[in-house]
């Protein structure tokens, strides 16, 4: 295999015998005195591999290798070093460095390892590659179904599969917003690198600063040690999912905005910036409209926050859509649940659901619900959904809706519809008692987004 090689040598006769070997070899050799002038070149021209020295003046292989780490630059590097600095080797291959070269190896040695690493940095593209086609072939994971909801989501998320932007998730409790983060992740350029969820309900606002960005010993009561934060602990290039980002106070908002605008952050306690140039996927169940008109959220952190928007439908909504889904969607959970494709389960899954669940039920608690069902189905063969607290809960939504007093007329029509249709189990029904043509009923009973009945 024939190679671009960036030779980053300080000691030019060193250099030139290098690069002689390695042109004989039949690689293209380009030299640079130190790491600075090696950026430099990366930044005009690809390589394939860089092979640097350790100890050099103005910027030495670590330094370089932090900087390539920190900038995803795509060259594998290989390490020359003294025997006296071996140790210093292994710690550059932990920040990704590919292998290490003891600067007086044979020169066959030398391409011996050249070679290796070709190769090996060969494989790893190609299965990139293949992970990226197979995903793009066989759709979105366990994101599955055809209703127009989802489909819009298959749309943003192969949108956003060509950059790293900040993404908000938005949705009911349930709906799956982790599972759509994470098939972000997935489907996007930073898919190699780690991905690692964080809940920010129920931390206050000193663990849940530790708990993201680090702290240093002292730095508050009880820290007796140094701690490194998620930020710091995902990859540089990783994703970072902050679930329930509703929750988060001003003074960690105003953290958060500086990692989204500079890639930088800064440890509790701390004073040295780090680096962090991975994606921030968010997700709330709260209305986006409450967390801005109520002062949660700051204007700024809002706006950036919200580069990106992806609502993800509840389930009601989907089967309203689509009422196929939910035998897609059993198929997955009894799979997921039991193993395999599950067999006949989930025909009996699906049988029992039709049994024991009321037509127009609208699953408040989403396809998490729905699973919880499944479970309860395969063990005891029967599911019974507490109709009487959903019923109320969505009285209570409609009631704190009006209290607000921000509904449309369709709306308010749509919502009380919806709610006639479920005491009284008919279209004729609500638009006699609303006195309205039965089309025009059914028209506002499956328009409205909370408790709107099946087509």
């Amino acid at each position: 295999m024939r190679a671009r090689i960036l030779l980053v040598e300080d000691e030019l006769n060193m250099a030139r015998t290098l690069a002689k070997n390695l042109e004989r070899a039949g690689h293209a050799v380009e030299h640079a005195p130190h790491g600075e002038a090696a950026l430099a070149r990366l930044g005009q021209a690809s390589f394939d591999i860089v092979l640097t020295d350790l100890k050099m003046p103005v910027m030495d292989g670590m330094a370089l290798l932090h900087a390539m780490h920190e900038r995803d630059l795509p060259p594998a590097v290989v390490v020359l070093t003294g025997y006296g600095t071996i140790e210093t080797a292994v710690e550059a291959m932990k920040l990704g460095a590919a292998d290490y070269l003891i600067k007086d190896a044979r020169p066959q040695e030398i391409l011996l390892t050249i070679e290796r690493v070709l190769k090996l940095d060969a494989l790893r593209r190609e299965n990139v590659r293949l992970r990226q086609e197979v995903s793009r072939l066989h759709g979105f994971g366990e994101l599955i179904g055809e209703s127009l909801p989802m489909k819009e989501i298959y749309r943003v998320i192969n949108t956003l599969s060509e950059n790293k932007s900040t993404v908000l998730v938005s949705g009911e409790s349930g709906t799956g917003k982790e599972l759509v983060a994470r098939t972000i992740h997935a489907r996007g350029p930073l898919a190699a690198h780690p991905f690692v969820a964080v809940n920010c309900a129920g931390l206050s606002e000193t663990l849940l600063d530790s708990q993201l960005f680090g702290h240093r010993k002292g730095s508050f009561t009880g820290a007796i040690d140094h701690h490194q934060g998620v930020f710091e602990r995902c990859s540089a290039h990783g994703a970072l999912f902050l679930d329930e980002i509703g929750e988060v106070g001003v003074p960690v908002q105003i953290k958060l905005l500086q990692v989204l605008q500079e890639r930088t952050f800064t440890t509790l306690g701390g004073r040295d910036k780090k680096r962090f140039s991975g994606r921030v996927i968010a997700a709330t169940n709260r209305p986006i409209a409450e967390l801005r008109q109520g002062g949660r959220f700051r204007e700024d952190f809002y706006y950036r926050l919200c580069s990106d928007v992806i609502h993800v439908p509840t389930l009601r909504q989907r089967l309203r859509e689509s009422p196929a889904e939910l035998a897609e969607l059993v198929e997955l959970l009894v799979g997921r649940t039991a193993g395999a494709s599950g067999g006949d389960l989930p025909g009996l899954v699906l049988e029992a659901l039709e049994r024991d669940v009321p037509r127009d039920y609208a699953w408040p608690g989403n396809v998490r619900e729905l699973e919880q069902a499944v479970r309860r189905i395969l063990l005891t063969g029967a599911y019974r959904p507490d109709t009487r607290t959903e019923e109320a809960n969505g009285e209570e939504r409609l009631l704190a809706r009006l209290r607000q007093g921000n509904l449309t007329a369709d709306e308010l029509l749509s919502a009380y519809s919806a709610m006639l249709y479920k005491r009284l189990g008919s279209y004729a029904a609500v638009a006699q008692r609303m006195q309205l043509d039965p089309r025009t009923s059914r028209k506002y009973v499956i328009a409205n987004p909370e408790e709107g009945g099946r087509k």
